[in-house]
């Protein structure tokens, strides 16, 4: 399953952008109409997940077995493919015009497939399911510039920080209130390294754009044609990380950090914060006694009162031959009963409108899983995806470096995000 706190496969979605705009062969602006998923039911549907097998080989195993046998002229053929290289396995079916019928994507794998003509308009073939789905999360799956709806909304994530209290209390800093916003976070994490000799950093990772849009940055103009986080707010953010690498309040590794080496790091107890879920959570338990019976759980930090919301979805192949049969088994995977079954297996929440209204999402039991996961679901409920659709992994990349080189001071904060501004904009008008 696909880590859910500040990383993505290490992949070149610009790649699979190209790929996919060559292979087009469906209309610029997405594939399908609303009678494209008209008929019978029938034949055999590929359902290729992102890194799921391993750990529910059973549940899908069920999902399949009943949906063959409500529809008896189908089978289901379950592909998974791993985490690492996840976008150019997309981007190599398409070119070969081998894409699955039924394919998990996040909106940004989505968006170039859309863009293509390679993705169904679930919106348009079987908008009927619309009422079914949290209204977030439908929008979700649309894409700029393009009038359909891409995907079935699938799953959604967020997650909680976690805070070491012995060691915000060894700082002089109160563990019972961790910092909420940004202005407080940078003040006490400046404490934390200075008080402990520069041995403990607050945070292990460099701001990605999630940071950006929580510190309340405008990533985009209104339109969604250009990047925008060059803007001053943006440049303060930056210069604020930059003082805070010079101080040693953030990790000597950070430029380099990924969501795993910064989890150690955490469990290790030479960081001080780190975002996580109630998975992780389980994991200290057993791995890190030390560290568990300090944790502390408080919101992700942001200005803007919102809390970041991590989306996957489940997309129909626009040159599918099955499209009835592909069309009902997404809906069937991510209808409301199947998405509690499988929210109630892993640490992910439903994107089917009154399932976070579920008592499993609402009721505390005294334990520290329980806490994160009602607040998670709570959370949920006005969540936003800070991570624009049309920020490919190459983009990330290109923001990644430039925020490496203000943080070593090779370049002002200014010069670095106008650089990658000016490249993720090249990009956008050239993908």
């Amino acid at each position: 399953m696909r880590r859910h706190s500040r990383r993505t496969p290490a992949a070149t979605a610009a790649l699979a952008a190209s790929a996919l705009l060559l292979s087009a062969c469906g209309a610029p602006d997405g594939g399908g109409d609303s009678d494209s998923a008209a008929g019978k039911v029938e034949g055999q549907v590929t359902f290729q997940t992102w890194n799921l097998k391993a750990r529910f080989q059973k549940y899908f195993g069920g999902v399949i077995a009943e949906f063959e046998k409500k529809y008896p002229g189908t089978k289901v053929k379950w592909i998974d493919q791993p985490a690492e290289g996840y976008p150019q396995k997309l981007s190599a079916d398409a070119a070969a015009g081998t894409l699955p019928d039924v394919v998990n994507v996040s909106p940004d794998l989505a968006y170039p497939l859309a863009k293509a003509g390679l993705a169904l308009d679930i919106g348009a073939a079987a908008g009927k399911y619309r009422g079914e789905y949290l209204d977030g999360a439908w929008r979700s799956q649309q894409m700029p510039g393009l009038s359909g709806v891409y995907a079935f909304p699938w799953y959604l994530n967020t997650g909680p920080m976690f805070y070491n209290k012995d060691l915000f209390r060894k700082a002089g800093l109160d563990p019972a209130k961790p910092p909420t916003t940004y202005d407080r976070l940078f003040a006490d994490a400046l404490t934390m390294a200075r008080k402990s000799d520069r041995r403990i950093a607050m945070l292990a990772g460099a701001p990605s754009i999630e940071d950006f849009g929580r510190y309340g940055v405008r990533l985009m103009d209104a339109r969604g044609t250009e990047f925008t986080f060059n803007e001053p707010k943006g440049v303060e953010l930056l210069t604020h990380y930059r003082q805070l690498y010079a101080a040693g309040a953030l990790d000597a590794q950070a430029l380099t950090a990924v969501a795993e080496s910064a989890g150690r790091k955490f469990q290790q107890q030479s960081v001080a914060m780190n975002p996580g879920s109630a998975l992780d959570l389980e994991n200290f338990k057993r791995d890190a006694p030390g560290l568990y019976e300090n944790i502390g759980i408080t919101d992700a930090v942001n200005n803007t009162g919102k809390a970041n919301m991590y989306v996957q979805g489940l997309m129909v192949s626009a040159d599918s031959k099955v499209k009835p049969a592909a069309v009902a088994f997404a809906h069937f995977v991510t209808d409301r009963r199947h998405q509690m079954a499988f929210a109630k297996q892993v640490a992910v929440f439903p994107s089917t409108k009154g399932s976070l209204d579920d008592p499993y999402f609402t009721k505390e039991d005294g334990t520290d899983a329980t806490r994160v996961r009602v607040a998670a679901a709570k959370s949920l409920k006005t969540a936003v995806n800070y991570t624009p659709v049309v920020l490919s992994d190459q983009m990330k990349t290109v923001l990644r470096n430039a925020v490496a080189r203000a943080l070593q001071g090779k370049q002002s904060p200014q010069e670095a995000l106008d650089s990658a501004v000016a490249e993720c904009n090249r990009l956008l008008k050239t993908g």
